[in-house]
């Protein structure tokens, strides 16, 4: 291996040093729960991660992801970290390489010895078990020391590149505790920038590709949900379009066209901001009785002190109000916000609809939401939005209390 590794040095352009705003990692590893656990302790210090289980992926992902930290894991039974240490020099890879292995492992040395010998930048090992924090210090020169700025980021450059990506946020129902459908929330991965979030990219309503964009969220989130089908139970998911789509008809029939005709499919709600819905509350109407045939539900988001503008109607087009994350985050100590809350949660079940309580990022936050009587809570207590396959690995099936 040595004298292959000595042949190859020198052989591709350097890539590390185009430093990103995000940081980014692969985690190398034979076996599928290790790299879920690396990459999950990677990514709540900040890095976007990638997988790979082969040389062969490891390749794929120094070209086209430019990662700053290969994290190898190593074990007597798992990969053989002389084939990765050989694709790391010949594509010239000159970020960070941190081994991770037990305690006075052999193998661990080894690795470390060969990869100093032929100039890869190798940090000092990590040995297993650890703490989240002795890995921050481990590569505490890759976290960024200020802030990410937010570039705008055009989103039909975004579109073409294939930038876009769903991530999803649990629901809860708010008396049992356990996950009751997910928001998917659009994202990018820019390679510049990291993950962008939506405010940063998200089109005026007069643009022509927030139909793409449209277009895009609904075609990922049915694709997402055969992905999660298959590796977990089904999940009733949720997406945001806004009012100005569902005025095209031809656009609903595609839209219901779309949805999966899979027996386990439980339905997809659309999300419509309030402002939007309170707008075109009559078409909306017309829409919901047509897109209700193909187990489609509307649901009007970030409801707040406008809920009276919905109040003395015959009936509302909506299966779920959900309130405002300003209305609902420090509810439990703040006279205004909680009676904003009950009035929405009383609103919806006049006209027998559920309603959903988003921001809840404490204990006191939920306390206050079952006492006012959300049927669904969202927000960072229960779990921030994730991309899809960390959502797929995750579970929510204890209580918070505990």
């Amino acid at each position: 291996m040595n004298d292959q590794i000595v042949e190859l040095a020198g052989g591709r352009p350097r890539t590390f040093g185009r430093r990103k705003v995000t940081p980014r990692a692969c985690v190398a590893d034979g076996k599928r729960h290790l790299r879920a656990f690396l990459a999950e302790v990677l990514e709540d210090l900040g890095f976007v991660t990638t997988e790979c289980a082969s040389a062969e992926e490891l390749q794929t992902v120094l070209t086209r992801e430019l990662p700053d930290l290969i994290l190898l894991g190593i074990a007597a039974d798992g990969i053989e970290p002389g084939t990765f240490l050989q694709t790391l020099v010949r594509e010239a890879f000159d970020g960070k390489v941190l081994a991770v292995g037990a305690r006075e492992s052999i193998i661990v040395r080894a690795v470390q010895q060969v990869g100093e010998e032929y100039g890869l930048a190798m940090l000092p090992p990590l040995t297993t078990p650890f703490a989240a924090e002795t890995l921050r210090e481990r590569v505490a020169m890759l976290l960024p020391e200020e802030p990410a700025p937010s570039p705008a980021v055009h989103v039909g450059e975004a579109l073409h590149a294939g930038w876009l990506e769903l991530w999803y946020q649990p629901k809860i129902d708010a008396r049992t505790l356990i996950r009751n459908g997910a928001e998917a929330l659009v994202r990018i991965r820019h390679p510049t920038w990291g993950v962008v979030p939506p405010a940063y990219f998200i089109p005026e309503a007069h643009d022509p590709h927030l139909r793409d964009l449209s277009d895009f969220v609904i075609g990922r989130a049915v694709q997402d949900w055969h992905y999660l089908l298959e590796h977990q139970s089904p999940v009733d998911l949720s997406i945001n379009l806004p009012a100005s789509y569902l005025k095209e008809p031809q656009a609903v029939r595609d839209l219901c066209r779309r949805v999966p005709t899979h027996p386990a499919f439980g339905g997809l709600t659309i999300e419509i901001d309030s402002e939007e819905a309170i707008r075109d509350l009559d078409h909306l109407a017309e829409v919901a009785r047509e897109v209700r045939l193909h187990n489609i539900g509307l649901s009007i988001d970030n409801l707040g002190a406008n809920w009276p503008s919905l109040m003395d109607r015959d009936r509302l087009p909506f299966i779920k109000l959900k309130a405002d994350r300003h209305f609902v985050t420090g509810s439990g100590n703040d006279r205004l916000k909680r009676t904003v809350c009950r009035h929405i949660v009383e609103l919806a079940q006049g006209y027998g609809a559920c309603a959903i309580a988003e921001g809840v990022e404490s204990r006191a936050d939920l306390v206050a939401a079952n006492e006012l009587g959300f049927d669904f809570v969202q927000g960072f207590l229960f779990g921030k939005p994730m991309p899809l396959k960390k959502f797929a690995r995750s579970t929510l099936t204890k209580t918070v209390m505990e």
